[in-house]
């Protein structure tokens, strides 16, 4: 189980991997994969950047005011990068396309997280 205290950990994980990621995309990769590939592994990076910004920013707010719902948002952001990203990553790199099955479970879990942020933001609102 997730640890809500570990959010700001997940993002810098996942922070770090998407930019190394995406400088091994740009470099290493560019010269192997085919285009198509290259959009994918690309997408997969974006997502992942700027989901790490979205768990530092509930890690950030759970330490001030934790909540379920903080809680619940953080744990659908970290599913969804490993996931979505993760199985964008693996198809640019030539995984069957039945890997392929797994990306939407993986936005879902993004959804659910931005819902959750929402919830969180509209249920812990300052008394006043």
């Amino acid at each position: 189980m997730i640890k809500s205290v570990n959010f700001v950990k997940w993002a810098a994980i996942f922070g770090f991997l998407s930019v190394a990621l995406g400088a091994f995309g740009a470099h290493a990769l560019k010269a192997t994969l085919p285009s198509d590939a290259l959009t994918i592994w690309q997408t997969a990076v974006q997502y992942q950047a700027f989901h790490a910004l979205a768990l530092l920013g509930v890690g950030v707010l759970q330490l001030l005011r934790p909540s379920r719902e903080l809680t619940l948002s953080g744990r659908g952001f970290v599913l969804g990068c490993l996931l979505f990203s993760g199985s964008l990553y693996a198809l640019a790199l030539g995984a069957p396309k039945a890997v392929g099955m797994i990306t939407p479970v993986g936005g879902l879990c993004f959804l659910w997280g931005w819902l959750q942020l929402g919830r969180a933001s509209l249920l812990n609102q300052p008394k006043g």
